[in-house]
């Protein structure tokens, strides 16, 4: 209904309140100024302008038209840089495993979401073994996840040690099942901790079984078991289990990155390359303590 060239004529012609210093403004003549704000008033169907031989001014209408007009080419300038522009755009499915989530990456994702703002980037967080399925059906296109040393498919951001953790002072007897927090099947660190107990003939049981990692850690929070992570994740309020209290080792993991081969490249390799830029080590901070009374 309102031509673009027309609202940004009648714009100069608005800040300026002269015709003539809106045709420089524009580098065009006076009478195509006056031709478009005639055939503006023409759409609108409404007198913009109050004009005579000295003075220029603005009817309700028109000022009403100022706001519209600045609100419309807007619009159209962020559509036009949309479809003329070179900045990567499009949608981005990308799954992280719910502990890797839990350190550096939401400031990753933050700041990839500022420099790519025309990416829809879509974020799926659960276990690895999920995430890995959602990749091979086509349903993501990078995920973030752990992989045993020497079964890695993807691109190794990091390594990392897996370890015990519990509450500070935490002690295991070596004559009782070892009370073990854990995810439900499948699971990275389930396997890993299942795996070593029975290698080294230690009996378990079950104390909590969960789908996510704020289950694993409020549980380990009420004391009521130990569970496996990443030495490098562990929050400050709890603490990797020493030598002394007598669990078998774990071994390390790898913090890797696998992407989607029938993804468009160029967004996967953004986020990618944002990723493996960032150290990944930094230890959660505890939850706030309840308030007194």
């Amino acid at each position: 209904m309102f031509d673009p060239v027309h609202l940004r004529t009648f714009l100069a012609v608005a800040s300026t309140l002269n015709f003539t210093q809106a045709a420089q403004q524009l580098g065009i003549s006076q009478p195509s100024v006056s031709q478009h704000v005639r055939r503006l008033e023409e759409a609108a169907g409404r007198q913009l302008l109050l004009r005579d031989t000295r003075v220029v001014t603005l009817t309700d209408n028109g000022e009403a038209m100022a706001g519209f007009a600045r609100s419309i080419l807007a619009a159209h300038d962020e559509a036009a840089s949309y479809f003329t522009g070179t900045a990567m755009r499009g949608r981005l499915r990308f799954g992280a495993a719910d502990d890797l989530a839990l350190a550096q990456l939401p400031v990753v994702l933050r700041a990839f979401r500022q420099l790519h703002p025309r990416i829809n980037l879509e974020l799926t967080v659960t276990q690895t073994r999920t995430l890995m399925r959602r990749l091979e059906a086509n349903q993501l296109d990078l995920v973030f996840i752990k992989e045993f040393p020497g079964e890695t498919v993807g691109r190794v951001v990091r390594r990392d040690r897996l370890v015990w953790i519990g509450l500070p002072g935490t002690q295991v007897r070596a004559d009782e099942p070892i009370p073990l927090i854990t995810y439900t099947a499948p699971s990275v660190s389930r396997v890993t901790a299942l795996r070593v107990l029975a290698e080294s003939g230690r009996s378990w049981k079950i104390t909590c079984k969960t789908l996510e990692v704020n289950g694993v850690l409020a549980a380990a929070r009420a004391g009521i078991g130990v569970a496996v992570f990443p030495s490098s994740l562990v929050p400050a309020d709890l603490q990797a289990l020493p030598a002394s209290v007598g669990l078998p080792e774990l071994g390390d993991i790898d913090f890797t990155l696998l992407s989607n081969p029938r993804s468009p490249v160029e967004p996967v390799e953004a986020l990618t390359s944002a990723i493996l830029g960032q150290p990944f080590a930094a230890r959660p901070a505890a939850p706030p303590a309840p308030a007194p009374g």
